[in-house]
């Protein structure tokens, strides 16, 4: 039985009077050192995964060259094709998460998703590529669920947005890292035809790169291992997925706001990404190698300082006693992004567009941590990995499957490929304001059940 909290208001503006929240009574949580480990390795797993995707968008002309397909076809490979395994799978997969080892499905998962990058690079058609990032899927389909049970197990929940800021640096480094290691990766094989093996001379540099990138991921599926499992905590008796979409039901107001926001916000964060470095090659005519090795410092060092703005920001309203003080955070960060991420493809230099796009992904990913965090706190254990895959469902069907497509559509349709930042600019008015929106009308939904310490203590 979870413990009740302590009688308390919510006050208008989000402050919390004489509350206590149940979700954060004093239990005995692992040893800081073993927790921080974990998160630790699960930034490594992060970066290892979003290298590997990340590096994808740089090959697009060579591998549009080398297959002749078109912009639209690149857009299903790089963005549907990867949720399609998360749609069949992730349902049993966050079920198996919610009852069983996390640390050996968070394992297993990395070790096939390697193997499936690796076999990428002896893709020769369309079909054969499509088919291997379906696979791919398998990285995020049990890594996601896994990631942010663990946490929750091992962090109390004041601590869960410094704690998911600090996994997410492995995504921003990988993500930031990709442009520059991608553009080395590729002068390498360029110049080193088959790596120095005969048997890979027939290999083109596209798929040799997608080759080398695979091989940490080997080496980080066994680190995950070593990682203690958890005590669950809360009620763990077995749930059906029928249960979770009743608690979304009965308080939709907590969260579909956070769902909707969060697809369409991600929606344009991912079509940004996947397109930036297409964009300033057609628009500049920049090279891999010049723009990867400008734009992975920036990214990194802006998208690690909007992950301490956060975590620092989530604490600040805690400390302050508003308990909707994580979605307040994500709020403040898409309505400062989404402009920025709109107004960059319009500037009129490479140099102004690059720090534009740098704020963006700033302010964007100071979102990441206390989103999770907020569905996390309010969601009941037997349930998180559940609902986490409901979460990461929304993003990726939404955000991953369908943000990277509506670019090269309106590319090929409507604008032209020269025409891809008036695309990126359309995809941005289109996702990024009604996410402020559904983001601004769930903050007080959310407060109430963080206050009440999670949504089944609501009356």
């Amino acid at each position: 039985m979870q413990p009740q909290a302590t009688t308390g208001v919510v006050m208008p503006n989000g402050t919390v009077d004489g509350i206590v929240p149940a979700n954060d009574t004093v239990q005995s949580y692992p040893s800081p050192i073993t927790a921080w480990y974990c998160v630790l390795v699960i930034a490594l797993t992060l970066m290892i995964n979003f290298l590997d995707r990340s590096i994808l968008p740089l090959l697009i002309p060579a591998i549009k060259a080398d297959l002749h397909i078109s912009d639209s076809a690149m857009g299903v490979i790089m963005g549907l094709a990867f949720t399609i395994f998360y749609a069949l799978f992730g349902l049993p997969v966050a079920r198996l998460v919610d009852r069983g080892t996390r640390k050996l499905i968070y394992s297993a998962g990395l070790g096939i998703f390697a193997v499936v990058m690796l076999t990428t690079g002896f893709a020769r058609n369309f079909w054969q590529l499509f088919a291997t990032r379906i696979a791919m899927g398998v990285g995020e389909t049990t890594s996601g669920p896994s990631a942010y049970s663990l946490l929750s197990d091992y962090f109390p929940p004041k601590q869960l947005p410094r704690a998911f800021s600090a996994m997410q640096i492995g995504f921003v480094v990988g993500v930031s890292a990709a442009p520059a290691l991608g553009a080395a990766a590729i002068a390498y094989a360029t110049a080193h035809p088959g790596l120095g093996f005969a048997a890979l001379e027939a290999f083109k540099p596209w798929q040799l790169t997608l080759m080398l990138v695979s091989i940490p991921g080997f080496f980080v599926a066994l680190l995950m291992l070593t990682v203690p499992e958890p005590k669950r905590r809360g009620a763990i008796q077995p749930t059906q997925f029928t249960d979770v979409f009743g608690l979304v039901g009965r308080h939709g107001g907590v969260y579909w706001p956070l769902f909707i926001g969060m697809g369409l916000r991600s929606a344009q964060m991912f079509a940004t990404q996947t397109w930036t470095f297409t964009y300033f090659q057609r628009h500049f005519a920049w090279t891999s190698v010049q723009y990867g090795f400008i734009w992975a410092p920036l990214s990194l060092g802006a998208m690690v300082l909007g992950l301490a703005a956060g975590w620092l920001l989530s604490e600040y309203f805690q400390r302050r006693g508003r308990a909707d003080g994580n979605v307040r955070v994500v709020l403040i960060s898409t309505m400062v992004s989404v402009p920025f991420g709109i107004l960059a493809p319009l500037m009129p230099t490479p140099q102004i567009a690059l720090v534009m796009f740098a704020v963006a992904n700033m302010t964007s990913i100071m979102a990441a941590a206390p989103e999770n965090a907020a569905i996390q706190s309010v969601t009941p254990n037997r349930m998180r990995g559940q609902m986490t895959f409901l979460f990461l469902f929304i993003m990726n069907v939404v955000g991953n499957g369908l943000g990277p497509q509506i670019v090269p559509t309106l590319n090929d349709l409507v604008f032209g490929e020269q025409g891809i930042g008036t695309s990126m600019v359309v995809m941005g008015l289109v996702c990024g304001i009604p996410a402020i929106i559904a983001f601004a009308l769930g903050r007080k939904h959310y407060g109430a059940a963080y206050a009440a310490g999670g949504v089944e203590n609501l009356m």
